[in-house]
Parts: C-alpha cells; sequence; structure tokens
C-alpha cells in the first residue's frame, strides 16, 4: 500500500515515516509540508538518518501517486488535502485536532465517495478507554461529578484536546445528555457551586508531555478514576498505519478508531 505523509517535518510527521518505513506491507512514497518547512526538498528521513528515496514536497498534487494520506496538520490543511484526495481518490486517516462542527460535515459528505477514518486520537489505548468511559458512566448516576483533565506539550494550540472532548461526549451520551448543555470548559473568580450533572474540563500545557487525559468520577466519599498517559508517540503511529491497512478494503465511508480495532481483533 502506497502511503502519503502531511506534516512530514513535525514531531508526529517524523514518526510516521520511521513506523512506515520499518512496516513490511506498506511503502512512502508522498511527503508533503507547507512551503516554509526549512526541510523542504530534502529526503523525508533526512532528520531520522535513513534514505526513504521520497523529497519532501509542498505540491499536493503528489497524492496521485498514493494509496492513502496519514494526515495530522490543521484543520484548514486537512480540508485542502480533503479536496485533492477525493479528486485522485486517495483514501485519508485523519488525526487533526479541533475541527469545527462545518468542517467534520465536510468530511462527512466527502465520505460518501471516499474511505476516510477521523479520529481524534489514533491509539488502541486510548479508544478502548472509551469504552470503559461509557461503561462507568451508565454505572455511576449523576451523584457523581464528572471531571476531565488533559495536559499536552506546550506547542499543542488548541484546547481541550480532541481526545478530551471525545471523553467528554462519551460520558455525555451515556448519560443521555448533550455535552455542549453541560460542559463547564473553563472556572475563574466567584463560580458558584458545582452544578449537578455539569461535567468540568481542565487543561494543562507545557514542557513536552506527549499526552495525559484523566476522567474523574468524583462521588460520595470516593473518587474513581479512569486514565490514559502516552510516553511517545508511537500509539498514535502503530494505530494510524492500522488503520491505513483496514482502509485497503473500503471503498467510501467515515471510519473511527473503534471500527479499526474491531475489524482487526475479530480476524485474530
Amino acid at each position: 500500500m502506497r502511503i502519503a505523509i502531511s506534516g512530514s517535518s513535525g514531531r508526529m510527521g517524523k514518526m510516521l515515516i520511521k513506523a512506515v518505513n520499518e512496516h513490511p506491507d506498506l511503502t512512502l512514497t508522498v511527503a508533503l509540508d507547507s512551503p516554509q518547512s526549512p526541510l523542504m526538498g530534502q529526503d523525508a528521513g533526512a532528520l531520522l538518518g535513513i534514505e526513504t528515496g521520497v523529497q519532501i514536497s509542498h505540491d499536493p498534487s503528489l497524492l496521485k501517486n498514493a494509496d492513502c494520506l496519514i494526515d495530522f496538520t490543521r484543520p484548514e490543511a486537512t480540508l485542502n488535502y480533503l479536496e485533492h484526495c477525493l479528486k485522485y481518490q486517495t483514501k485519508m486517516v485523519i488525526g487533526t485536532t479541533g475541527l469545527t462542527s462545518e468542517q467534520r460535515q465536510t468530511l462527512e459528505k466527502a465520505s460518501h465517495q471516499l474511505a476516510i477514518v477521523f479520529s481524534p486520537n489514533m491509539s488502541i489505548g486510548v479508544n478502548s478507554t472509551f469504552l470503559l468511559l461509557e461503561k462507568a458512566a451508565q454505572l455511576l448516576n449523576d451523584e457523581y461529578d464528572i471531571e476531565i483533565f488533559e495536559a499536552h506539550h506546550k506547542h499543542k494550540v488548541d484546547a481541550p484536546s480532541g481526545t478530551a472532548l471525545e471523553m467528554g461526549k462519551v460520558v455525555a451520551q451515556a448519560r443521555g445528555v448533550d455535552l455542549n448543555e453541560v460542559a463547564d470548559w473553563a472556572r475563574h473568580g466567584h463560580t458558584g457551586p458545582r452544578e449537578k450533572g455539569h461535567i468540568g474540563f481542565s487543561v494543562v500545557r507545557g514542557g513536552d508531555i506527549v499526552g495525559d487525559h484523566r476522567v474523574m468520577f468524583c462521588g460520595p466519599g470516593e473518587i474513581i478514576e479512569i486514565a490514559h498517559r502516552s510516553n511517545s508517540r508511537d500509539a498514535y503511529a502503530s494505530g494510524s498505519l492500522l488503520a491505513a491497512c483496514f482502509l485497503k478494503s473500503q471503498s467510501s465511508g467515515l471510519f473511527n478508531m473503534l471500527d479499526v480495532i474491531k475489524a482487526h481483533t475479530s480476524k485474530h
């Protein structure tokens, strides 16, 4: 399977290039980045000490040479790549966060013609955590207050993280409520007592934290905490490649990582 990677000189891009290079069934054929990248024109593996034979480019028409694009960039770049992927029928694995509801609708519309895996987090562990959260929210009534904490590196530009938002959606849906109606995105000053049934969010940005997510169910006399901590981006990369392989047999549709995981486990 021929793989294209966008954001090739970024943290996630480099991790994906390394992972594709080591995968027996995948071949890197396209490496894209913004025109401002200092690595433009260099081999995609230059910073990794490997030679891929693929030069970093800003020309999205090169997507015609790939079966699937793995994209961890910004919403505007993702939507731009989507147009070219539609043109060339290049499938997409999208890990970009911060998309608006309108941009998500654009993905949904495109998926009628194109196979797409879209997930705020490609980690198999994180997506398994979503299932645990759903069960916990169903078992624990609204006497248990829910607080969601997340921490990431200082370069992350959106908050709360896509994973934290997805965690909020999972527990809200399990309780039969709309997250937007019960979310407390920030607290400052005299906020008054906590409203029953609300879901609070806390955000930390600093250093080189890869990803730390915790959901606390705070009840009378006890706290249940479900947490996931990422020590490296390896889990995101391996999940992304699993998603790309999953798309090989799909012609269209919008899928998430739970679809990928279920399909993978059913084969083993």
